[in-house]
């Protein structure tokens, strides 16, 4: 209360923006106080904005909140990747440890807002359970392997296997740069059992999508699929016993529907994640990759915009970018290399996909670019266009 200077901006965005009229003005005079309305809490998904906004700091996150000085923070600028929105943020890290998440202003996404669901989903990152050392199973135990060890381990597998007795399951989650390699690596092994875990039932009718998967406009573009659609297929080839090999990239199957008893009847799999987890405890081979803020990349978001990754913080041991990761595998099998950087990727995958032709990975810039027409719209935005217009906003 003491630092309150009543400017109001609070008030105005749950009233104006997040449309939950939940604060107020009390005690009119010397002793005005900011306040809740009896019998209301602020505790919509927006409501972190009013720390943003807030131009004295009476207003703090209590998940932020004494970690560290913000003078101290480096900032990156990077999207959000916990839904097909892919709201414009900063992530503010201290060394290799990520402190805070903030909206970045972007009129064609996300304005100057973001959800506190996508604002705080960092934590993950910070894990003690992250995955640092590639890992092959034997004696039924997982020991820590040397790269050169792991992927030439996987190579040893898969030669031999006939193409429809491997299936690949990939992650919309993602980049770009990675499904390329997705799609390389399926057609190295002759395999058209490719797919991606779809994920919807996120929309708030504000700026939370309903695709829960940051890349699926990317997956469909890359790798020419329907999400979920080989699912069911695949799923039957793997109880029949007549799959003798699978790639979990990024997605733990058990967690995703699969079942265990079909999964034990896969004499080898492969698995490529940032956590440990129960999918990459029956796994052969454990390789640790990169989460969102430890890498370089990029991703098209459900209205059709290409947008940027950036590098943060480092990945913890000896985790790599998950494109290197792949593009050795590739090599270990038999094929060729030639890509060293992530502009290297980009550019070949501008010579693949004709919707990314002409561009650079510097063009998409800081703040995107559209390659892609949907009917996608953006509610949050849509409000605020026409309560401007009508006046309701103003400024």
């Amino acid at each position: 209360d003491e630092r309150c200077i009543m400017c109001s901006r609070c008030i105005r965005f749950t009233a104006e923006i997040a449309d939950d009229p939940v604060l107020g003005f009390t005690e009119r005079g010397s002793h005005t106080t900011l306040a809740v309305h009896p019998g209301k809490r602020l505790e919509n998904n927006y409501s972190l904005n009013t720390v943003d906004i807030c131009p004295v700091g009476a207003l703090t996150s209590n998940d932020f909140r004494f970690q560290q000085r913000v003078w101290f923070l480096s900032e990156t600028n990077s999207i959000c990747t916990g839904c097909g929105r892919g709201c414009n943020m900063e992530i503010g890290a201290r060394g290799d440890t990520i402190y805070r998440q903030t909206p970045r202003d972007n009129n064609d996404v996300n304005s100057s807002w973001m959800c506190d669901s996508g604002r705080l989903d960092f934590h993950f990152v910070n894990s003690e359970f992250r995955l640092t050392d590639p890992m092959i199973k034997t004696g039924g135990k997982h020991n820590i392997a040397t790269w050169k060890a792991a992927l030439s381990n996987i190579a040893t597998a898969l030669a031999g296997k006939k193409g429809e007795e491997i299936a690949i399951i990939a992650s919309a989650r993602m980049t770009n740069e990675e499904l390329f390699f997705v799609k390389h690596l399926a057609a190295q092994l002759g395999t058209t059992n490719v797919d991606v875990i779809p994920r919807t039932g996120g929309s708030d009718n504000y700026l939370r999508a309903d695709d829960l998967n940051p890349n699926t406009n990317g997956a469909k573009l890359i790798l020419g699929i329907e999400p979920g659609a080989k699912i069911a297929e695949i799923t039957e080839m793997m109880s029949r016993g007549r799959l003798r090999a699978v790639l979990a990239l990024g997605e733990n199957l058990l967690k995703v529907g699969f079942a265990q008893s079909d999964l034990e009847k896969v004499p080898f799999i492969a698995s490529l994640h940032i956590l440990a987890n129960a999918s990459a405890e029956l796994s052969n081979v454990v390789l640790p990759g990169t989460a969102y803020a430890e890498k370089r990349g990029s991703m098209i978001n459900v209205t059709g915009r290409l947008q940027r990754l950036n590098k943060a913080v480092k990945a913890p041991g000896n985790a790599r970018d998950t494109w290197e990761i792949l593009r050795d595998l590739i090599v270990t099998l038999g094929g060729s290399n030639g890509i060293h950087t992530i502009e290297d990727v980009f550019k070949r995958l501008t010579a693949e996909v004709p919707a990314l032709s002409n561009l650079t990975f510097s063009k998409i810039g800081d703040r995107g670019v559209q390659v892609l027409e949907t009917s996608e719209k953006i509610p949050l935005l849509e409000r605020e266009k026409e309560r401007k217009a009508k006046g309701i906003i103003v400024g």
